[in-house]
């Protein structure tokens, strides 16, 4: 998505790490680079209050459980793989065999 116009920061650029920006996982500058170019762009600035809203709508509807800190770990691991270009296995996790229901 991109507004056609030239802009300091490339609206691909600013889409890549929009939910760090929501977040706020990124240095101050970062996010005034990224006030400033929601300024200037109403495509990225209506994507950004989009994902506002579905952000504000799960948190409101699912934010109540607590996650416990290995699924953190791991969740934050992966995306650490993505970043960095890193492969990540498809099925890396491995689940606890089942057991057997008692009657």
């Amino acid at each position: 998505m991109s507004c056609g116009e030239p802009h300091e920061t490339d609206c691909s650029e600013i889409l890549d790490h929009l939910y760090e920006f929501l977040d706020r996982e990124m240095p101050d500058a970062e996010c005034t680079k990224f006030e400033h170019h929601f300024e200037e762009c109403s495509p990225c600035l209506e994507k950004y209050g989009l994902e506002q809203a579905v952000k504000k709508l799960v948190k409101r509807c699912c934010g109540h459980d607590d996650v416990p800190g290995d699924l953190r770990a791991k969740v934050m691991g992966r995306i650490d793989l993505i970043r960095s270009g890193q492969s990540v296995p498809e099925h890396d996790v491995t689940a606890a065999p089942a057991t057997p229901q008692e009657s």
